[in-house]
C-alpha cells in the first residue's frame, strides 16, 4: 500500500504539472505568496516545493529576487539528452537479459498506457507514462545510483519531451519506436535493442532542438 503524499508532495506535483502544462511559462516568476493564496497552503510547504523543484531543474531561484521557472536552454537541452544516452543504453545493456516475462508484460502494459493517453489526448500524462516505460526496462540493472540519476533526468527532461511531442508524426515514431524495442527487447535481441534506444534518444532530442528553433 502506497503511503499517502505529504501537503508538500503534494503542493509540488500541482507547482510542476502547472509549469508542465504551460500556465507557468518559461521566465515567469513564482511568488511565495502568490502561490500560497492560490493553492490554499501556508508560505513554508510553497518554500519546500520551489526548492525540490529547483533540484529537479523545473525552477530557479536567484538571491534576494525569489524564484522564476527555468528558462528554455539549448545547453541543457544537449547535456540532458547525451547524458540519458550514455546512462539509458548502458542500464538496458545491463537489465534487458535478466529481465522476465512479468517484466516484459509490466513494459508492454506501459507502453499500451502511453498509446491511449495519445488516442484521448492526455498530452499530460505522456512524459510521466513515457518515463515509467523507460525505467521498466532498466528495473533489472544493479545499478541504484546510475538509475537515480537518470530518473531525475527523466524529471527534468518532461517538459522538453512535451515539446517535442507536440505533432502526430512526432507521436506516431514515439509509439512504433517504443514497439519495437519491446519487440527486439522480447525476443532477446539486446544489441540491436541498445542501438535502437540510442536512436530513439536521438530522435527525440532532434527534433527538440528543431521545434525551438523553429518557434524562436
Amino acid at each position: 500500500m502506497k503511503k499517502p503524499l505529504s501537503l508538500t508532495e503534494h503542493l509540488i506535483q500541482s507547482i510542476r504539472q502547472d509549469i508542465l502544462n504551460g500556465e507557468y511559462p518559461p521566465d515567469s516568476p513564482l511568488r511565495q505568496d502568490a502561490l500560497a493564496i492560490k493553492y490554499d497552503v501556508s508560505r513554508i510547504p510553497v518554500r519546500e516545493a520551489l526548492l525540490q523543484l529547483e533540484a529537479e531543474g523545473l525552477v530557479t531561484i536567484i538571491p534576494r529576487k525569489g524564484a522564476i521557472v527555468t528558462p528554455l536552454s539549448m545547453t541543457e537541452i544537449d547535456d540532458i539528452f547525451s547524458l540519458r544516452s550514455l546512462l539509458e543504453v548502458r542500464l538496458y545493456k545491463e537489465s534487458a537479459p535478466k529481465l522476465s516475462a512479468t517484466d516484459l508484460e509490466n513494459a508492454i502494459n506501459l507502453n499500451h498506457q502511453y498509446q491511449q493517453a495519445i488516442e484521448q489526448k492526455e498530452r499530460n500524462l505522456l512524459g510521466i507514462l513515457n518515463a515509467k516505460l523507460h525505467m521498466a526496462l532498466y528495473v533489472k540493472a544493479n545499478m541504484p545510483k546510475t538509475q537515480q540519476i537518470l530518473f531525475s533526468l527523466l524529471q527534468t527532461s518532461e517538459r522538453y519531451t512535451r515539446i517535442q511531442l507536440h505533432t502526430e508524426s512526432a507521436l506516431t515514431d514515439s509509439i512504433n519506436e517504443h514497439a519495437e524495442l519491446l519487440t527486439l527487447t522480447k525476443n532477446g535481441q539486446f544489441e540491436k535493442g541498445a542501438t535502437l534506444l540510442a536512436s530513439h534518444i536521438e530522435t527525440v532530442w532532434c527534433g527538440l532542438i528543431k521545434v525551438l528553433k523553429e518557434n524562436k
